[in-house]
Formats: structure tokens, sequence, C-alpha cells
């Protein structure tokens, strides 16, 4: 195999060029994330002039990741917490003036930003707990002014549905088996109106209103095993499919920015696939599709749908972003979101459908480096060191496109793995409902299966597989190198659950309404039966049968995955003399945000890889300056650290 050159790390995981590109409800304005000063900010230009683009935000820290247009077009609205601690500030910034306004100056406090609506430009809905951290209250609030009017105090929603009149029109409330009642106003008080059992609570939602706020669009499995886009007339109870797939759950929806019907669906089996309900955008899309390669996505509309913006995904290349306008039928493409990846050898995804143990299909992705399949069959000429990398959620999924883990590990030459096991959303609530308190059971089990694939096809050494995951793929990286010690010869773990009881019995205060959805799906911590199956199923009691090298990596202020799991294994491998490399992040929640934090995370876990792996690996270099990285033990197991760490502390 010819060797590639290597990519340099921060071409990956560094701040991206450019982000969310936003079009401005009234067209006149892009908008994108793109670094100020190494932190990713809101840069604002007008349509026809991007090339004189300039800052509207100037966050110094974290950086801004979730924002939007207000219909006020001289609004940008964003959310930022303080140090990954997810309680959420709600903010405004004037374009005309620059000034930014705290919407929610609260301590402590999480905001929610649930509706926005072009009837009341100057205001939005918000939900804050700031009277009872459980609860989130729903507030009206001014832009302009500052101003808050209370909507709905309450003690019982964990979701509550408005319609573009501002209206408050249903409420969500969990029930004790796990599933959820939906509630209208009547009379001053809330009566019940549906109930959705706990079988159907991942695969049945509202989506959105027709024009009228009479009509209500839903995804729905009730009588079903796949969800269906339905509109149904909430007075009558009936209901029609306006789309559905024999494959796969509906994924998203276009809807007509001011008309509000559904104009096209998407579902995502092993690729992307739109269905159009509305012929007049039938020639948008067949023109769309001729531009380049990849899967199409329509991120944004101006509100007199003149302008989209679209999106295109490769798997061996950076997303394309262009301004199409309809009138005309002309698509002017506006940029990648790393210039710096065109033209890289990039590797190939493939997708491939897996059998677990038990029959169900698993839908995988994989990628091998360059040059390594003479053939081109997708089978390495030799089996390849391999990486497998299990999702978070576990209510999430993999999907085909650009990876920057599989990229970066295939171009360092390992072959790479993702699998949709059972639990993973988007193909039918049985398949998601097969993972109901199978955590340290069949989940794993569906993920030795995919390794095991692996190495029965020649894709993977058996000698030399690596697991590597974050949060729930934290977890399972646990769990790999606890349930089945001898398969992995190494694992990286992300801020994974280590004790399923500690972690249960320490979830932020506003998931504790949703506590019976959790706990009916992963165990019920508060029974003598149900604290057995957690204990059975967490990584902390099998401590004393890792025998492989491990590092782990947590946030210091994650509320999701607090800092106690990584540190209860930590100190039980610590306590059995089993070596462990531990890095911590005192400006971090559950996920890193810092383009250092990043930088310096990927580059320790390459070394670590590469010294158990026996594959080519880029130095750290300076990759660990401006991080808050904290090695608390083994840092010698990572090449090049110690000398890294002893730099840092002379400068300090």
């Amino acid at each position: 195999m010819k060797e590639v050159p290597l990519i340099a790390r921060r071409l990956f995981f560094g701040n991206p060029d450019r982000a969310s590109v936003q079009i401005s409800p009234d067209g006149k304005h892009l908008s994108w994330l793109a670094p100020l000063d190494g932190v990713l900010n809101v840069w604002v230009a007008l349509r026809e002039n991007i090339a004189a683009a300039r800052p509207v935000t100037h966050d110094t820290a974290r950086g801004i990741r979730i924002y939007l247009w207000s219909y006020t077009n001289n609004h940008i609205l964003y959310l930022q917490d303080k140090n990954g601690d997810e309680n959420w500030r709600l903010y405004a910034t004037e374009l005309a003036t620059g000034n930014t306004r705290d919407l929610t100056p609260f301590e402590g406090v999480q905001a929610q930003l649930n509706f926005v609506s072009h009837k009341f430009p100057d205001e939005v809905v918000v939900g804050l707990n700031n009277r009872n951290p459980q609860w989130h209250d729903i507030y009206r609030i001014n832009l302009i002014t500052g101003a808050m009017t209370l909507l709905l105090q309450h003690d019982r929603f964990i979701s509550v549905t408005a319609d573009d009149d501002y209206r408050l029109r249903y409420a969500a409330q969990t029930t004790p088996s796990g599933g959820v009642d939906l509630y209208i106003p009547a009379n001053g008080n809330w009566q019940l109106w549906d109930s959705i059992a706990a079988e159907d609570v991942m695969t049945t939602s509202l989506i959105s209103f027709d024009k009228t706020n009479r009509m209500i669009f839903m995804k729905e499995s009730r009588g079903r095993n796949i969800s269906a886009l339905v509109v149904m007339d909430p007075e009558a109870k009936t209901s029609r499919i306006l789309a559905a797939s024999p494959e796969s759950d509906v994924l998203g929806v276009m809807s007509h920015p001011t008309e509000k019907h559904i104009q096209a669906v998407s579902f995502f089996y092993e690729r992307i696939r739109w269905q159009i309900l509305d012929s007049s955008i039938e020639p948008d899309f067949d023109y769309l599709r001729t531009l380049t390669d990849g899967d199409i996505e329509v991120t944004g509309r101006s509100l007199d749908d003149h302008y989209w913006v679209v999106v295109f995904t490769v798997d061996d290349g950076p997303a394309r972003f262009y301004l199409y306008d309809r009138h005309n039928r002309v698509a002017k493409f506006l940029f990648t979101n790393r210039k710096n990846l065109e033209n890289q050898p990039l590797s190939k995804t493939r997708s491939v459908i897996i059998k677990s143990r038990d029959g169900l299909d698993l839908v995988a992705y994989y990628s091998i480096p360059l040059g390594a399949d003479s053939n081109h069959d997708g089978i390495p000429d030799q089996p390849l060191p391999a990486v497998f990398a299990p999702h978070g959620g576990p209510w999430w999924r993999d999907f085909w496109g650009y990876n920057p883990w599989h990229q970066w590990l295939a171009n360092r030459g390992y072959a790479v793995l993702s699998v949709n096991f059972r639990a993973s959303t988007g193909f039918g609530k049985a398949f998601i409902n097969a993972g109901d308190r199978e955590w340290g059971g069949k989940i794993i089990e569906d993920q030795v299966d995919a390794v095991q694939w692996a190495i029965r096809t020649g894709v993977a050494d058996p000698e030399r597989v690596a697991v590597m995951g974050g949060s729930f793929g934290g977890y399972s990286t646990l769990a790999g190198l606890t349930f089945n010690p001898e398969l992995f010869a190494c694992g990286v773990d992300l801020f994974g659950v280590a004790n399923l009881i500690t972690w249960i019995e320490s979830v932020p205060p506003y998931w504790k309404p949703m506590l019976d959805m959790l706990i009916t799906r992963v165990g019920d911590h508060r029974t003598e039966e149900g604290r057995s199956l957690l204990k059975k199923h967490s990584p902390l009691t099998y401590v004393d049968r890792i025998c492989r090298p491990l590092l782990i990596a947590q946030g210091a202020n994650d509320p999701r995955v607090r800092q106690a799991e990584s540190d209860q294994i930590v100190q039980a491998m610590q306590a059995r003399g089993i070596p462990v490399s531990y890095a911590l992040y005192s400006d971090e929640g559950h996920g890193f945000a810092r383009s250092e934090n990043n930088l310096s995370f990927y580059a320790i876990a390459e070394g670590f890889l590469a010294k158990h792996l026996g594959v080519r690996h880029e130095p750290i270099g300076n990759d660990c300056d401006g991080s808050s990285i904290q090695v608390l033990t083994g840092a010698e197991d990572i090449p090049g650290l110690e000398e890294v760490l002893a730099v840092r502390r002379q400068g300090s």
C-alpha cells in the first residue's frame, strides 16, 4: 500500500472556516459561524457581497454554536452557556448598533428557545427554570425592551407547544410507564387529549401546525412500526398519511415559510432520500441535483421563498454551501466549511448491513485508507489495525457523509467502523425498543457482532482493534474493555458512564421530569431488581477485568455525565494497580467546545492509539497550547505528552 501524505490534525478538528450558514428572513443578508480571534462568532454579509462579511457577535470564550435570525431582520439570537454547564442564556445582538442584550440574565438557570413566529417579529417564546430547576415556565420576551410576560407557570409538563399566534396549544406530561400524555387547554385548565405509549414515545411527536393553526402535522408510529408523516384533525382525531418509507422513520421535513404546508420529507436508511409532496418544488430539486455530488439539505429559506441556502454533504470532502435563487433557478457556490480539506486525499465511506446474532439488520459504515484496496472491492488487501467508533445516545444514529473521525483515522492507516446498534433511532420503534434495558446486554452484543464482521471479512486485524467513543460511545468503550476484555487492544472513553446507578441518581434537575422514560429504557434505580440490572450493566462492576490500556477524557462541568463517573473508574483502577490515563478539562462540559481543547484531546488520543496499535501518527507538537488539559494520571502512556506538560509547567 502506497502511503498517502499525513493530513494535519487541525484540518479535521480546528475551527471550521464557516459553518451554520443561514439567510435573513427578508433575504437581504447571509450569516454564518466563523472564527474571530480563534473563537467562533456570527458573521453577517449582504447577500450580494459576502466578501464584505463582518463579525456581529464578539464572544471570546467558548464560541457560539447555536444561533438564528429573528424576524426583525435586525437581530441575531444565540444561546451560550458557561464552561459547558448547559445553563444556556439567550442573547440578542442588534445588527444596526452592535449592542447585545442578555434576555435571560439569571445565574444557574437554563433558557430554552421554544418558538419564533413571523407574526411577532419583536418577540420570542422561551422556557425558563428560574422558579423551579425541574420545570421550565413559559415566557414571552420582547427583543427590543427585554420585557418578560409569563404565559404559563407549571410543575408538570416536559414540553409545551405553541402555534404561530403564540397560543399554547399542547403540553406533554410523562406517565409512570414511560409514556407521554398530551393535554390541551380547556376552561383555564388542561384537559387530557391523547396518550402516547412508551413503545411509541421515540417515534411519535408533533411537528407543526398548518396555516390555519387547526390541523397538525405529526410523526406517527402508533399502529405501525416505521413512523410516517401524517396530518391530523385534532378535534375529530382522524389522520391521513402524507409520506412513509418501508425502511426508515421520518427524518426531517421542509415546510413552506408562510403557507406552512409540508413540501418534502426526508428518510435515511443507508443514505438520505427525499420524497417531494409539493410538485412546485420538484423542478428545484431536479436542478439542485445537477450541481454536484452528495446528499442535499435545504438549511435556510427567505420568508418570500425567493432564496434557499443549500448544503451538499459528501463522504470524502468538506460540505459545500450554495445560495439558490428560485425565481431564476440559479445556484451560486458560496464556499466549503473547511477550505484546506479540499483536494486532500480523503477516503470513501461504505455502507454495509450486518446481521446481529439474533437476526437484526444493523446499518454500518466503514472507511479504509486510500490505497489499501487494490481491487476496489471494499476489503483491504490485508487486515488493518482498526478503530470501532460507537455513537452516543444511545438514541441517536450514525449517518453516511463526511465524518472527521473516519477521515482522520483512515489517513493514519486505520480501518474505521461505525454501526447503528439496537436503540439507534431512524429504523422503526421495534429497533429502538429492542435496546430497552439492554445497555450492557444486547446493545453491546450488536457492537461485538459488528467488530467480528470486520474481523471475519478481513477488514480488521483481530489483534489490533481499538474502541473509542463519547457519551454512550464512552460507556461502550468502558463496556468493551470490561465485558469483552480480550477483544479490544485498547480504548478511548470520552465522558462515558461508568456506574449506571450513580449516573441516574445524579441527572440534572430538568431531566427528572423525564426520569420515568429514562428508567423504562435503562433500568429502575428505585427497585431492588432495577438496581441489580443497573449494577450488572455497569462497567465499574467489572473493573478488575480491564487488561488493556485505557485513556479517559472528561469535562469538569458536564451536567449529563458528571466528572464523578470518570473519577470512579479511574480510582477503582488505581486501587487495583491497573494503569489508566486520565485527562480532565476544567472549562468543558458534555463535549468539548473550545478548539484548543479539541485539538489537545485528539493529539493525545492519536498518540495513545498509535502506541498500542502500531500505526503512524502526528506528534503532539503545539496542539495542547491554549487548552485547559490536566493529565491527572498516565501521561507516560502517551508518546511525547510528558515533555509537552513539562514545557507547559515551565511556561506557567
